[in-house]
């Protein structure tokens, strides 16, 4: 048997662009195949900027906790492609198995029979296949870029359509103002449809309220139909179903309590609002997420630094994520205090000066590195000379274990924090080479 990725390089020759944001090919296939997308158990579809992809593990981590059987569509996959399509199973799903995946692939194949499609349609209409294959409570689908024309777009009836806190990026396909990338994001409200809309800056809350009205989805909006706040170190979520007191989230940062609240919401306003309160707590405790400031306690990597230090992954990108990230990294400062040293790499269509300005001040040094296999990875010594103009110390490294391992020819009064960040790609290497994929 072919094995899948033999499968994954074919279909990447499929279509000349790998982005073309359009739904004719998806919709033309996936008639092709019998219309998988009509036969899948209560979809909540997610879009966003940000922390699309940690409201989608709380939503997992509270609906297993109950019970449920959960389907999960997330992108890019950090290490393995497998992770991206995590099937329903009894206590708690599984990604899918080598066997599965390449059956779906290879009928897909057959079904499109060479006509032009691009990698992510030919492999979400497999995740759709497989998902209506299996059993499940809800399937919780993330939008993979933009969403009035995104490929996971063909869910006519969502129990819920979901956009977390939208920001610039992507502006080559989204454009280059924030409303107009929001008004992308709100393509995936529907007719009747709760339409729930985390927190927002005004601008972008605007145009996704108004667009929610436009198409007749009932809008559910952050700071107004629902609150969240930590209140002596609990998180307090209310709307008009009540309130929950719950334990802080795993996942560290502020800007996850965001996620927690649309999390919930987006239970609520789907039709899981009868959950036992158990489940949402036992959510907040046993969510998991990796790369988004994951804590990185042993391994490959890890053996590299200097005794005592700590060593932090996030795959954050583009400017909201630098804000949120050094924030965080702030609060841990505040609560243990140590020079903060960022190991970063970034591809070339992202804004790296705007991803790292928000760590001036705070980041003692940027050690720059290539991101393995990207041809659009921005040179090492480019990405230093960004940190340079955003006012940070910095230089470059020839590999991830070179900039590592010169954490030990500094004399340092206490052990660094040790960050690596910039891109998910780079997250995805970091796991890779550490030993420590996720599972």
């Amino acid at each position: 048997m072919e094995a899948s990725e033999v499968l994954l390089a074919r279909f990447l020759a499929l279509h000349p662009k790998a982005i073309d944001l359009s739904l004719e090919r998806i919709e033309r296939l996936l008639e092709k195949l019998g219309h998988p997308e009509r036969r899948l158990p209560p979809v909540i579809h997610v879009g966003g900027t940000n922390g699309k992809g940690s409201t989608i593990a709380f939503m997992r981590a509270i609906l297993e906790a109950a019970g449920l059987m959960v389907h999960v569509y997330t992108s890019p996959h950090l290490v393995r492609f497998h992770e991206r399509i995590r099937i329903a199973r009894p206590g708690g799903g599984r990604f899918v198995s080598e066997t599965d995946l390449v059956e779906a692939f290879r009928h897909c194949e057959a079904v499109n029979a060479g006509a032009p499609i691009t990698f992510f349609e030919m492999t979400t209409a497999a995740a759709l296949v497989l998902f209506s294959q299996h059993p499940a409570d809800v399937l919780l689908l993330e939008v993979g870029l933009g969403g009035r024309f995104d490929t996971t777009n063909v869910v006519s009836h969502p129990a819920a359509a979901v956009v977390t806190p939208v920001s610039l990026d992507h502006a080559d396909f989204l454009g280059n103002r924030v409303t107009l990338i929001a008004a992308e994001k709100a393509g995936i409200f529907k007719k009747g449809a709760p339409a729930v809309i985390a927190p927002q800056d005004p601008e972008p809350a605007a145009v996704l309220e108004a667009q929610a009205e436009r198409v007749g989805a009932r809008p559910f909006v952050g700071g107004q139909d629902f609150t969240v706040h930590e209140e002596n170190g609990r998180l307090v979520y209310q709307d008009e179903q009540g309130l929950l007191d719950l334990p802080p989230p795993r996942l560290p940062g502020r800007h996850q309590h965001v996620n927690a609240g649309t999390a919930i919401a987006a239970l609520r306003a789907a039709g899981f609002g009868n959950l036992p309160a158990s489940a949402f707590e036992a959510g907040m405790l046993q969510v998991d997420w990796p790369a988004r400031l994951q804590r990185l306690t042993r391994g490959r990597l890890v053996r590299l630094l200097p005794e005592g230090a700590d060593l932090w992954l996030d795959g954050g990108h583009n400017p909201d994520g630098g804000r949120v990230l050094a924030e965080a990294m702030a609060e841990l400062e505040e609560k243990n205090p140590a020079p903060l040293v960022i190991v970063c790499g970034t591809l070339g269509t992202k804004d790296s000066s705007g991803f790292l300005q928000p760590f001036k001040g705070l980041a003692k040094e940027v050690l720059a590195v290539p991101i393995r296999a990207q041809a659009a990875a921005r040179p090492a010594e480019e990405v230093a000379d960004i940190a340079r103009r955003a006012g940070l110390r910095a230089s470059s490294f020839p590999s991830l274990e070179a900039a590592l391992a010169s954490t030990r020819n500094t004399v340092w009064e206490h052990p660094p924090r040790v960050l690596i960040t910039g891109s998910l790609y780079l997250a995805g290497d970091v796991l890779a080479a550490n030993g420590t994929p996720p599972v």
